[in-house]
């Protein structure tokens, strides 16, 4: 079967304007044009559109799809076993989270008890899935599948003290980070700063802390696209900065 722009909306739920977007930027290109210029999308152009909001969903950038679902080796059906799977697992996340507002309400309402470690149970549950998810098989191939195990295991334990710091920390890190590179100088005292409330931070998970391991996860930073998205986030050229000077810190 075959559809228009119009008609192909109506199906998958998505404006006109962002299937021209798609074919604009070279994502989802329609079969064909008929005699009258009209867009003209078969069952293959279908196919491709539900993994692209399949990966949508997930919360890949649009150009991180198009590299996986234009590269000539994609296969969709071990990409849809795949799809289940993160799927799955993010239902879990929810369902934690589902639990730990009715434990709450419950608590309330006076019909149960809740520790404060409970109130944040679902939080760090979450926390340590969407890092599995989007960087595990990268980390475990990197430091071991020991090392990341005991890593979730002390995150899940942290107190709510400890959740809170935990946090706080990583958003000083970013603030320090862009304050940082207004020097130029990753061997500046605002960079050094900066790495060190890095260690700080990487020591409420980590069972242990060492440079060499800081070096090592400094440079997945650079080397892995969505590693430095994270930091680049605040600023084009965060992660490249960070890296070196966490480089300089640990030298």
């Amino acid at each position: 079967m075959e559809y228009t722009v119009n008609k192909l909306a109506r199906l998958s739920g998505i404006s006109t304007r962002t299937l021209r977007y798609y074919d604009e930027i070279d994502l989802l290109k329609p079969a064909r044009k008929n005699s009258s210029g009209y867009r003209i999308y078969g069952q293959s152009e279908v196919d491709k559109l539900q993994q692209i909001l399949f990966y949508r969903e997930l919360g890949l950038e649009l150009e991180q799809i198009k590299s996986i679902v234009n590269n000539p080796e994609f296969d969709g059906s071990q990409a849809l076993v795949e799809h289940r799977e993160k799927l799955l697992a993010k239902r879990v996340q929810l369902d934690l989270l589902i639990s730990n507002v009715e434990k709450t309400i419950s608590a309330k309402k006076g019909a149960s008890t809740m520790t404060d470690n409970e109130k944040f149970q679902g939080f760090k549950q979450k926390l340590v899935d969407d890092n599995e998810q989007q960087y595990g098989n990268e980390i475990r191939d990197n430091y071991g599948d020991e090392l990341v195990d005991r890593s979730n295991a002390k995150m899940l334990k942290l107190s709510e003290e400890d959740y809170q710091e935990f946090m706080k920390l990583e958003q000083q890190i970013l603030s320090a980070l862009v304050e940082a590179m207004e020097t130029g100088d990753p061997t500046s005292e605002a960079a050094r700063q900066t790495v060190d409330l890095h260690r700080q931070w990487l020591s409420f998970t980590w069972s242990t802390y060492s440079k060499e391991a800081h070096r090592g996860l400094a440079e997945m930073y650079i080397a892995d696209e969505r590693f430095a998205a994270y930091y680049d986030k605040v600023q084009p050229g965060a992660a490249q900065f960070l890296r070196d000077a966490i480089v300089a810190y640990t030298s």
